[in-house]
């Protein structure tokens, strides 16, 4: 018997807000830069594309490569984006132990 299988995308699931925030929180938690980068695409996928790269000012193009495995966003461009998808970047302290 062969078993069928299907790729997975995570952007036809994340189509409620807060499970996004919860999405980029463990991300950014992480520290990891292409984490990073591949939530908020994932994020933005989920949103649309080409509706978010212009409320953010960007291109389509400009978008899809900043937010890559090999991009490396701005903060102009992580503060537009993130302000595209109506999610706000917040600051917390870190325990030190």
């Amino acid at each position: 018997m062969t078993i069928e299988t299907t790729t997975f995308d995570a952007a036809k699931h994340l189509g409620d807000p807060e499970a996004q925030a919860i999405f980029l929180r463990d991300a950014l938690e992480t520290g990891d830069t292409g984490y990073i980068a591949h939530a908020l695409g994932v994020i933005v996928r989920a949103k649309g594309m080409t509706q978010i790269a212009r409320d953010a000012g960007l291109s389509r193009e400009a978008l899809y490569k900043a937010l890559s495995p090999t991009g490396n966003p701005t903060l102009s461009t992580l503060i537009g984006v993130t302000k595209a998808l109506n999610i706000r970047l917040e600051a917390s302290a870190i325990s030190v132990k």
